[in-house]
């Protein structure tokens, strides 16, 4: 049984909880019934998922689900980069920070049954779902293998897209920032001696492993030579963080072949780059998916829709442009 709680100002009931359950039978839905709408944001890390998602959630009545696999555990904040309380502005999130056991497996299938339920929940405030996050099997989990999903519900797609050479760039600083913050000091409480097992839980996370051998010798080798193995770990920890940006692209695009929706593409480069910052982010991301969701909200319902702003700016990226030489295939 998984022990659970949720990261808020004051204690609440295990993820969300319904008078009587929910039916999880699609057999039972009216197939007439009008389906509801979710909003679903992709991407690879450090592409500013977490960001559109908070933006949308402040401008139509929505509250966040996260589907980092990662991000659902209690603890290493730093280290898997949750959103904080500051970032949130206020907007609900679910499934963010959730799992007490550190090693218990939160696979797809439990990500699915819980999905639904903060998605009912969320429904009877007449606010829309958004979901956001990086970890794409549970996605096609949900979306397409998942009947009671597929009976009930349609979906909106935004994938936020950085050029391949800016996001390698902003992963490192990213990085380094965390290990300023203190992810050393973190992920130390994870480690293990006599363990060593990066095969189960929230230990797999990038910069846990990766630390390992640090944490091994760093009392039994001179000043010189650990911050030689703080270095290399954290040189690992970059590289590993790349590698699986590129495999989070990879699974994108693989998915986008198996949707009956559109994916909208978003270019954040422009923000993520020197020159760019909150005005390049509004023109080139936010308002265009402000416009987007506007759209897909207002098609059956006024319930939802908000004044459209101007359309969106050219200069969206290809998929191609993206990803460069093709990687192995993502288990994350």
């Amino acid at each position: 049984m998984m022990s659970m709680s949720c990261l808020a100002s004051k204690p609440s009931p295990p993820l969300v909880s319904f008078p009587g359950g929910i039916n999880l039978d699609p057999l039972f839905i009216d197939p007439r019934r009008r389906k509801d709408k979710v909003v679903i944001v992709v991407g690879a890390t450090g592409t500013g998922k977490s960001k559109l998602a908070i933006d949308l959630a402040r401008r139509f009545p929505a509250e966040i689900i996260n589907s980092d696999k990662m991000q659902v555990y209690k603890g290493l904040d730093i280290a898997t980069n949750k959103v904080t309380d500051e970032e949130r502005r206020g907007v609900p999130h679910h499934l963010l920070g959730v799992i007490d056991d550190p090693d218990e497996d939160f696979a797809a299938a439990d990500f699915c049954v819980h999905a639904l339920r903060a998605m009912e929940l969320i429904a009877r405030k007449d606010r829309v779902p958004i979901i956001a996050g990086g970890s794409n099997s549970f996605i096609k989990a949900l979306v397409l293998d998942n009947l009671e999903f597929r009976s009930r519900y349609e979906c909106c797609f935004l994938w936020t897209q950085i050029s391949l050479q800016i996001l390698q760039r902003f992963v490192s600083e990213r990085v380094d920032k965390m290990v300023e913050a203190g992810l050393v000091e973190e992920v130390r409480d994870f480690f293990d001696l006599t363990g060593g097992d990066y095969s189960r839980g929230i230990k797999r996370s990038i910069g846990v492993p990766e630390l390992d051998q640090f944490f091994r010798q760093e009392n039994h080798v001179d000043r010189e030579t650990r911050k030689r193995l703080l270095q290399a770990a954290i040189q690992n920890i970059k590289a590993n963080t790349g590698k699986l940006a590129r495999r989070q692209l990879q699974n994108i695009l693989r998915l986008q072949t198996q949707l009956p929706w559109n994916i909208h593409n978003l270019n954040a480069t422009e923000a993520f780059e020197a020159r760019g910052g909150d005005e390049s982010w509004e023109r080139r991301v936010a308002r265009p998916s402000t416009v987007i969701v506007n759209d897909f909200l207002s098609r059956s319902s006024n319930n939802f829709a908000v004044s459209p702003p101007p359309p969106p700016q050219n200069g969206v990226l290809t998929a191609a442009s993206v990803l460069g030489t093709p990687v192995a295939a993502a288990t994350r």
